[in-house]
């Protein structure tokens, strides 16, 4: 009996211990990829085009872009004979680490699952980003293809470790046990990720009474987010188990570890094709997670050119939407252990559906609908996202989770492009940000269609793993 219960204890201990990577994780999406990086990068871009105008005689930038902010976007840099505006870098930079992230993240799934332990790689994949992190904070001057490559480094370190992380999942909670501690990681992720942000606005803000610049308060929200994702990756490696077994007839084979990486990696998308349910399942959830994702990142872009906010309403909306998150989180765990998790997400994606719809109808300059509208999207923006992620758990063929979840998370990345491409293809013919945001109805409603026609049972047992009581 006293054994049983110290088993238990150190069972909820590592789980515990599994939440905290998602609070130190979620800095790195939320401050550095969300809101500072394209601020800091670009002003850091187009100082470079300035001392090139000055050094050179050049004219990349207009007349009188010193000192204003919207012109000095308009100035252009240079980088292996192409050249495109100060403005553009982000975007150029984003798709430049999504293709570099779909790349190496599979193989690095594929070498994690033949290693003895997943958990000396999450160390180096998490310290590794923190790392490149801190190092974007020292960025100074006009050196931004020094910043640009900091952050591939730091995304593709985040891509590989989230994989990693995910992949603890199935080997740490029973069935009926992982959509609870799922939905609880992506709760306090999302209330870590606001903490770290709001301590950052603050600094931002104020930064004038700080007696620093737009560009040092970036400085500083880049090194706490390093620091903050280091210091908090401790707890999760300090409770997290080894985990060694191995699934029955593995082969560890020879060569080297990268060699065998890629091997297997072949090996599992061959074999893929064996589990069509798994993918069917795959499919519709890139779909409405491109919906999710694509709504988070032109919110703010919605709310400034068609609803005419001052910058001060969009932080307070980003931040509403965080800590909102983690309330919704916890509310879709408490609702799937009533309801299952295939159910709830589908209860979710309609709420989705009324959420983005409603957006069409707020008033331009009513900043209390827009916050309201906040609270919606926040509600269900973390609850979804972590019930596909437990529900894709049950799915994966033993042994195989984190090149399974390699393929979840670059997937996810490689088909991100779709909802900001229809976005902007809406917003330029029809002259209209509401059309536009309205236009995404379609990924959630899709995807809630698609969804009630995939067997999640059936596809539980193709796998060949235990199937929770409730889905």
């Amino acid at each position: 009996m006293v054994e049983a219960t110290s088993t238990a204890k150190a069972r909820k201990r590592e789980q515990w211990g599994w939440c905290w990577y998602d609070w130190a994780n979620s800095v790195f999406p939320t401050s550095v990829t969300t809101v500072f990086g394209a601020l800091y990068l670009t002003e850091v871009a187009a100082k470079a085009a300035m001392a090139d105008t000055a050094l050179n005689g050049a004219n990349p930038c207009p007349a009188d872009a010193a000192g204003d902010a919207d012109k000095l976007s308009h100035c252009d840099v240079s980088l292996l004979g192409l050249h495109f505006p100060a403005g553009s870098l982000w975007g150029y930079l984003l798709s430049v680490a999504t293709v570099v992230q779909v790349l190496i993240v599979p193989l690095i799934g594929a070498i994690a699952d033949r290693t003895p332990t997943k958990k000396p790689m999450l160390a180096a994949s998490a310290f590794i980003g923190a790392a490149a992190t801190v190092g974007m904070s020292l960025v100074s001057g006009s050196n931004w293809q020094l910043g640009a490559v900091l952050f591939i480094v730091a995304n593709t370190a985040y891509g590989t470790s989230v994989v990693i992380y995910y992949s603890y999942l199935p080997l740490i909670a029973a069935a009926d046990e992982r959509d609870g501690l799922s939905s609880r990681g992506w709760a306090f992720g999302y209330l870590g990720g606001g903490l770290a942000l709001a301590v950052q606005l603050v600094v931002y803000l104020f930064r004038d009474s700080f007696g620093i610049t737009a560009g040092n308060a970036a400085q500083i929200a880049f090194l706490l987010s390093g620091v903050w994702w280091a210091l908090f990756t401790i707890i999760p490696l300090r409770r997290l188990r080894g985990h060694t077994e191995r699934p029955q007839g593995f082969d560890q084979g020879g060569g080297s570890v990268f060699t065998a990486g890629f091997r297997e990696l072949f090996a599992t998308l061959r074999e893929a094709r064996a589990f069509p349910l798994t993918l069917a399942f795959l499919g519709t959830y890139l779909i409405y997670t491109d919906g999710i994702a694509t709504v988070a990142n032109v919110s703010a872009q919605y709310g400034s050119e068609e609803l005419k906010f001052e910058a001060d309403v969009l932080i307070t909306t980003i931040l509403i939407v965080q800590f909102v998150a983690f309330l919704g989180g916890i509310l879709h765990g408490l609702v799937a252990r009533r309801l299952g998790a295939k159910r709830t997400i589908m209860l979710s994606l309609v709420v989705w559906v009324v959420v983005v719809g409603a957006a069409y109808f707020v008033q331009a300059g009513q900043a209390l609908q827009f916050y309201a509208l906040a609270g919606g999207i926040g509600l269900v923006l973390g609850g979804t996202n972590a019930l596909s992620r437990s529900l894709f758990s049950h799915m994966v063929p033993k042994g195989k989770e984190a090149q399974y979840f390699s393929v979840y998370q670059t997937g996810e990345e490689a088909t991100s492009w779709l909802g900001p491409l229809l976005f902007a293809i809406m917003a330029s013919t029809t002259g209209s940000y509401r059309y536009a945001i309205i236009s995404l109805v379609v990924f959630f409603a899709v995807g809630l269609v698609l969804m009630s026609f995939v067997p999640v049972r059936r596809a539980i047992q193709a796998a060949g793993n235990t199937e929770p009581s409730l889905l």
